[in-house]
């Protein structure tokens, strides 16, 4: 197969350039509901992408869940996803939203440090357990705050949704001119190389729709991990967290399940 057509997304999504601008308009509205209880553009580092918008619930957290935006390392931001944080405010959870450096300014690695940091500022803000989910490119980020290989204090579970948990393929596409990913990179940096941090549970989670890479890409972890995943019945790779938004979904439940 074709490598960038293993991974090119919209081509095989009917409409696909409409779902950018709904997100957006969708995070809006939801921020402007919030109110008070959006706490928009915290900074966890100096950066000028190093920001987290935090959302809260009615009442004490019972915890925190972190959702990392996908783009391919490459693009977005976390004001498009805003209104993912409805379902788990809902269960009485907060939701922390970061932004990181983007390619080609930062590579991966950085990207997976910047990470570390947010959560540890976000742990300032909200005590508690803290989940880490991320779609895509965030799948593989949160994918990785939940390795061995990393410190990352109060993470309970990582729920990373079609995540890019091998980077070799990824090094065969048109993307690698952009992300310059070397062979330490692709070891380190890939999520099923690496082990799952004890006391630190996992669940995997892929649309059915999904191109047959992120299908790959969820089982490889999965079975790596020896962790549950599931294959969410008609959804692609742009709706596949939609979810998220209401509060009695499968997926919603897992991310705020007792730990």
């Amino acid at each position: 197969m074709d490598p960038d057509m293993a991974y090119a997304n919209g081509a095989f999504i009917p409409g696909a350039e409409g779902f950018p601008p709904r997100w957006a308009a969708a995070a809006a509205a939801f921020r402007d509901g919030l109110g008070v209880r959006a706490r928009l553009g915290l900074a966890y580092g100096p950066a000028a992408r190093q920001q987290f918008d935090l959302f809260l619930p009615d009442g004490p957290a019972k915890g925190c869940v972190t959702f990392i935006h996908g783009g391919y390392w490459m693009a977005f931001d976390r004001s498009s996803w805003s209104h993912l944080a409805a379902g788990v405010l809902a269960r009485g959870w907060a939701c922390a939203m970061p932004s990181y450096t983007l390619a080609p300014e930062g590579r991966i690695t950085q990207m997976t440090a910047e990470m570390v940091a947010a959560i540890a500022a976000i742990r300032r803000e909200v005590p508690g357990p803290m989940v880490v989910a991320g779609h895509s490119a965030g799948g593989h980020l949160s994918a990785r705050m939940g390795c061995a290989d990393l410190a990352v204090p109060g993470v309970v579970r990582v729920v990373p949704i079609s995540p890019l948990s091998e980077l070799a393929p990824i090094a065969q596409t048109r993307m690698q001119a952009v992300l310059r990913l070397d062979a330490d990179e692709i070891s380190t940096g890939s999520p099923a190389r690496q082990a799952l941090r004890p006391g630190v549970q996992a669940h995997i989670w892929v649309g059915g729709q999904e191109r047959p890479s992120f299908l790959w890409q969820a089982r490889l972890l999965s079975e790596a991990w020896a962790c549950d995943w599931t294959v969410a019945p008609g959804k692609h790779h742009f709706d596949v967290c939609d979810a998220m938004q209401d509060p009695h979904s499968a997926l919603v439940k897992i991310l705020v399940a007792s730990a």
